[in-house]
């Protein structure tokens, strides 16, 4: 179907069909178009100028598809200006223009909407069309939310994309695309593509806008700063970066290092110097002179040579440790005669709460040295020990660099505790890195990141602090002389607690020995009822406890002392976890006690073992590890290879299922010293026999029933006097070991020793 119709040529304004649009006009052949609408049937055609610029515009200037549009309203104005208002009918195009003057008139045609949706396709459409308006109201916060609210009612998807097109502020070539396309599918396309654009257009612009205001304010907020700086400067007499660098430049001179260092640091001061005030680097360059300076590089502290004065404060600070004292006062008197701050690097190896750090505080002490202690345990980061290159952000020296610093010479002791706790990650390996430092021959030029320069760490005494050997890195262990600090017996522990905790508890609690008197049988008490451990670590904490409980009673009861006995110890501390402990000392048929070294002392491991009728089988419980898994087979199969000897019918061990049991369930275990336990155990079940109960034993077997040697002895005898035990088998290689156990663990003990299981088994068995 065409028509012909006056055409009006628009600038900048588009319409929609069933939407309405106020207008004004001043051009003549708008005017008279308009005249020659009113004068038929009101209808009229609006098509936008490709350039809103042209007064006059051509046929060739407007586009082709445009609004058939009813003209509801003319009012006139002054200066020959009439205001329109039309409601769009339908979308048409232009076929031909037939008259030009004095008005456009033009035959159009219309353009018939295309709706090819398939199934659920036009409810998908107008879902996804309401939630672009969403997003880009969302952006546009401005936006009228009475149009939003609006327009996401409508529920004909032609009329939605319409309604947002005259509604949104989008440039006249997207809503002319818009109106010229026929296909609803196609025109749905486009309005959520131009809606995406327009949202991303939105973010970008609230970025630059924020982008933009920051820099000023930033910019107007640094002027304000500066200027406030510069008056607070003149007020507290401050100096400038000039300044501060001729002040860096007149200490490094002065600086007591080498040639190397000195050239370094006035290259970095020269640096300095030259940057602006507010340059990014400065502060960090400022940190890193200042750190240069701070390190004393030859500055060293006079060393104690007094082999009398040094034994004396050994003396003082711990009772016992007589092989570590020993060495001690060896490595000084080695350097005293040589001269030399060259020193092998001691590590104390031990159970927790053995006095291992309170022994570096006191050699420190006894060599006159600067004691500065570095904690390793849990550090994965090699830059904790190698440092972080200084260019970095909140870069820092290594804790080697760090502790000479902090210990203001270069001849400190550098207590390096926990030194088996370290770890490895992505981020390097800190026992790897600990090679250099702990090398005689390498840490002389040793490498901090940070400093740039070499560091000699060759005069500084290293001590090292571990739980367990066999957790250090082997080239780590290589380069440290082990010294083992063993577990303390009840005497030891005794002399401990009277000379050292108790005074130590009473300090820290404010307390005096006349207000609080130590009985000897409460701290017998004490030791014996309320700790089980190879240190004194709970030990002291109970005498803190008894301390505390005693300042409340001294204020509560207005009393002026408190005696602290057996029965007080009772009162305050409550039952004791130890005290109802009694061990089984009868003979029993397929029970063993045997003996483990454990982290922190020796301990009991009592071995049970049940035979019930089966097929052969073997059940191991006791969360055991493999190798006591290994053990348990080795037993078996030592017992078969011997059952003639002791009348066990040929095809018992086929009739009959062993378990083989060790208690605490919850607790892993494993290590190769349960082998000989294991098998007086089942050989005692298996034949009916009773085992003493009154011994025990520790030691590995062989299929051919040779015992082997084990570590750990020291703890093992004790935890088997401690249990009550009269008689202990262990290995005849262990012989050499005993010679260096105190007297006070193996008095009461008689210690046999075994080289074949046939010697175990002749002593165990009732």
């Amino acid at each position: 179907m065409t028509r012909v119709l006056p055409m009006l040529a628009l600038r900048d304004k588009m319409i929609y069909p069933k939407s309405t649009i106020h207008f004004d006009v001043s051009r003549k052949k708008s005017i008279a178009a308009i005249e020659e609408a009113m004068q038929n049937d009101q209808m009229i055609f609006l098509s936008n100028q490709i350039d809103a610029g042209i007064e006059n515009p051509a046929p060739a200037d407007l586009y082709e598809v445009g609004l058939v549009a009813k003209i509801k309203q003319v009012v006139k104005l002054p200066q020959n200006i009439v205001r329109v208002f039309v409601e769009g009918i339908e979308r048409a195009e232009i076929i031909e223009i037939c008259e030009t003057e004095p008005s456009f008139r033009v035959e159009t045609k219309k353009i018939e909407t295309i709706k090819e949706f398939e199934i659920y396709q036009e409810e998908a459409y107008i879902e996804s069309v309401k939630n672009g308006l969403r997003a880009y109201h969302a952006q546009n916060p401005q936006l009228n939310r009475e149009f939003v609210s609006k327009t996401l009612r409508i529920q004909d998807l032609e009329n939605l994309i319409d309604e947002i097109a005259t509604h949104l502020p989008f440039s006249l070539e997207k809503k002319q695309e818009i109106l010229e396309l026929s296909d609803l599918q196609e025109r749905s396309q486009r309005m959520l593509v131009v809606l995406t654009e327009e949202c991303e257009i939105a973010r970008v612009q609230k970025e630059i806008q924020v982008k933009v205001k920051a820099a000023v304010d930033k910019s107007q907020r640094d002027y304000m700063l500066r200027e406030q700086l510069q008056v607070i400067r003149e007020e507290l007499g401050e100096t400038s970066i000039e300044e501060d660098a001729d002040i860096f430049l007149a200490k490094a001179k002065e600086l007591d290092a080498s040639d190397e260092v000195k050239e370094k640091i006035i290259k970095e001061i020269n640096r300095f110097k030259s940057m602006p005030a507010m340059a990014g680097d400065s502060g960090m360059l400022r940190n890193y002179i200042e750190t240069m300076l701070e390190m004393p590089w030859n500055k060293r502290k006079d060393e104690n040579h007094d082999l009398k004065q040094a034994a004396k404060i050994l003396e003082e600070d711990h009772y016992g440790l007589e092989k570590i004292k020993e060495r001690i006062m060896e490595f000084l008197a080695v350097r005293t005669l040589t001269n030399k701050g060259e020193a092998p690097i001691i590590c104390l190896v031990g159970p927790p709460g053995t006095g291992k750090t309170s022994i570096a505080k006191s050699i420190a002490r006894a060599l006159s040295k600067e004691y500065v202690r570095i904690s390793l345990g849990g550090v994965r980061d090699e830059a904790e020990i190698r440092g972080h290159r200084k260019t970095y952000i909140g870069a820092m020296p290594g804790r080697i660099a760090e502790a000479i610093k902090k210990a203001g010479v270069a001849n400190p002791l550098i207590l390096l505790d926990e030194i088996d706790k370290t770890g490895k990650d992505q981020r390097g390996d800190t026992a790897s890195a600990l090679l250099e430092v702990l090398d005689g021959e390498q840490n002389v030029n040793f490498r901090d990141h940070y400093l740039e320069v070499a560091l000699d760490l060759s005069e500084v005494l290293f001590l090292a602090t571990a739980n367990d050997a066999s957790m250090i890195p082997k080239p780590l262990y290589d380069r440290m002389e082990i010294i083992e600090v063993s577990s303390y017996t009840e005497n030891e522990k005794f002399h401990i607690a009277e000379q050292y905790l108790i005074k130590k508890q009473q300090i820290a609690n404010g307390l005096t020995d006349r207000q609080v008197r130590f009985r000897k049988e409460g701290v017998w008490e004490i030791i014996r009822n309320y700790t089980r451990e190879a240190g004194v670590r709970s030990l002291e904490h109970k005498i803190g406890d008894i301390c505390r409980k005693s300042a409340r009673f001294l204020l509560e009861k207005e009393k002026d002392h408190v005696t602290i006995t057996k029965k007080r110890v009772r009162e305050m501390l409550g039952t004791a976890p130890y005290a109802e402990e009694k061990e089984e000392l009868s003979p029993q048929c397929g029970i063993v006690r045997g003996l483990a070294w454990t982290s922190v002392g020796g301990t009991t491991l009592p071995i049970e073992v049940n035979t019930m009728p089966g097929k052969g089988k073997l059940q191991l419980t006791g969360n055991l590890g493999d190798v006591m898994k290994e053990s348990a087979q080795i037993a078996i199969s030592y017992v078969r290879s011997i059952s003639e000897s002791y009348d066990i019918p040929e095809d018992y061990f086929e009739k009959h299922d062993l378990h083989i049991h060790v208690p605490e369930g919850a607790v892993p275990k494993d290590g190769p010293s349960a082998g000989i336990t294991m098998t007086t155990a089942i050989l005692s079940a298996v034949t009916g026999k009773e085992v003493r109960g009154d011994i025990a034993m520790t030691g590995e077997v062989t299929l051919r029933g040779n015992v082997l040697p084990i570590g750990g002895l020291k703890e093992k005898l004790l935890a088997a006097k401690n249990a009550g035990a009269k008689e202990v088998f262990i290995p005849r290689k262990n012989k050499k070991n005993v010679k260096d156990i105190n007297r006070e663990i193996t008095d009461g003990l008689t210690i046999t020793y075994a080289s074949h299981m046939t010697e175990v088994i002749n002593g165990a068995f009732v």
